[in-house]
């Protein structure tokens, strides 16, 4: 199999693996509390503790990759993430629970911008959207598949084999990742920025963990907006202080860059609401329908098969139409997919439910993979290290204010209606908040230029004719 094809698929794979494993617990939490002997309630430690590793340790991956080596660090975070996957499984108690569980984070923080990572270094540009596409799809699959194989492992075997599954994969994973990738390295590393690091890692681990439990209930306001506020404070701190180091843990100087700041910035916007769909869809199909969980992952997997069929043709539209004209166009396509659930009733067909989904589930991806290759379109080759490790930290954040915000929106809903049960009508309200967020990222991508990408979309011949035209 070609590089530009084995290479994608290895990233893939452990991306899946990652993506899968940080959704598939939700539905196995009650089983699991019981059998070490704690409640469900006290077991969201173990889904918050992972998000804070996530947080704290990524932006020490790119300087890791450059220090030590891509092939090696991605193969070492496998093997970090199935040792955190085996504890999991073995844990008898919370505290074992919860520390297997940063150490499963730990892993995943160095396998998604360390991927990305082998892409870029290893791929041409002109070959990147393809790739970029293999990357994508895990990121969109492992959500929507997570609840409903959770259920039924949880069901028909042990919980403990959603964690078991990881061995075999990883240990496939670091074989393929031996035999096929390279072992790319920064020809000079710069100096760990330890400061930055401990700043950056605590103010997007307290902004990131007090939005992932705002509007939940799940600890008191006032520790909420301590950990927001502590976490602003020490993203202040680090603001100062990347000013004055020449080698900052997060490189903010790659947001001159307008490519790269349009990406990360509108790509923030969009992730935002698309990113409460699957905590959204799922709970008003159980809890507002009355579905099972397998029935209503059964129509939540539209989205992941419509991101399948993207992967055939996202290379083959961006070349045809360009960055700027496809991100502006499926930025109003997916947000009117996305508030199109608010229509969505219980004498709605599911298979009417499954088409729609299934369509936006298409542009949805599609518009991922053009976020996430655009990124990189100039950035040269000694910042490429820094730029993964500042996309991952915003997709990360973006993430879990959706999913806040889509929580916060159904409890909104909830208090004006002087209902305390949570039932079909508070949903609708939620989802066209997130399509309004989603939607607004178009503000950022009208900044781009028409030929934004050339290299990447294979438009440069296009972007050289314009050149050549405009200094006649």
């Amino acid at each position: 199999m070609r590089p530009d094809r084995i290479v994608p698929l290895i990233v893939a794979v452990a991306l899946f693996m990652e993506n899968l494993d940080s959704t598939v617990i939700a539905t196995s939490l009650p089983a699991i509390a019981t059998d070490i002997g704690t409640n469900p309630l006290a077991l969201k430690l173990a889904v918050t503790s992972y998000l804070l590793s996530l947080a704290v340790f990524i932006p020490a991956s790119g300087w890791t990759a450059d220090r030590f080596g891509a092939r090696a660090v991605f193969r070492a975070a496998i093997g970090v993430f199935v040792i955190g996957s085996i504890g999991c499984a073995m844990s008898g108690s919370l505290t074992d629970f919860v520390i297997a569980r940063i150490v499963q984070g730990m892993g995943g923080a160095m396998m998604t911008p360390v991927g990305r990572l082998v892409l870029i270094r290893t791929i041409p540009k002109r070959d990147l959207v393809n790739a970029m596409t293999w990357v994508t799809t895990p990121a969109l699959i492992g959500p929507v598949l997570g609840p409903p194989i959770g259920g039924f492992i949880t069901t028909y075997a042990t919980w403990h084999w959603i964690f078991l599954i990881n061995v075999p994969m990883g240990i496939l994973g670091v074989f393929l990742a031996s035999r096929y990738i390279e072992d790319v390295r920064a020809e000079k590393h710069d100096p760990f920025d330890l400061v930055g690091m401990t700043f950056s890692g605590l103010g997007i681990a307290g902004v990131a963990f007090g939005l992932s439990v705002l509007g939940l209930n799940f600890l008191p306001a006032w520790i909420v907006a301590a950990l927001v506020g502590g976490g602003a404070v020490f993203i202040v701190a680090y603001l100062v202080h990347a000013r004055r180091t020449p080698y900052p843990a997060l490189d903010l100087t790659l947001f001159r860059i307008p490519t790269f700041f349009t990406s990360v910035v509108g790509g923030f916007m969009f992730r935002m609401g698309i990113g409460a769909l699957p905590f959204l869809l799922p709970l008003m199909l159980q809890i507002g329908f009355g579905m099972t969980p397998f029935q209503s992952g059964l129509i939540t997997f539209a989205s992941a098969v419509g991101a399948m069929f993207m992967k055939m043709v996202a290379a083959r539209l961006l070349r045809r139409f360009g960055f700027r004209t496809i991100m502006l166009s499926n930025t109003l396509i997916s947000a009117a997919f996305l508030a199109v659930c608010a229509a969505f009733t219980q004498a709605t067909p599911a298979a009417i439910m499954f088409a729609l989904l299934l369509i936006g589930g298409f542009f949805r991806s599609l518009q991922f993979t053009s976020i996430n290759t655009l990124a990189y379109a100039d950035i040269e080759p000694a910042r490429v290290s820094r730029a993964t490790s500042l996309v991952s930290v915003a997709q990360q954040l973006a993430i879990s204010a959706g999913v806040a915000f889509g929580a916060l929106a159904v409890e909104v809903t909830v208090q004006l209606r002087g209902e305390g049960a949570l039932g079909a009508r508070d949903f609708p309200p939620a989802f066209l908040a997130v399509a309004i967020v989603s939607g607004l990222s178009m503000l950022f991508f009208m900044r781009l230029s028409p030929h934004a990408g050339a290299e990447m979309s294979n438009r440069t011949h296009l972007r050289d004719a314009a050149e050549k035209k405009s200094a006649t």
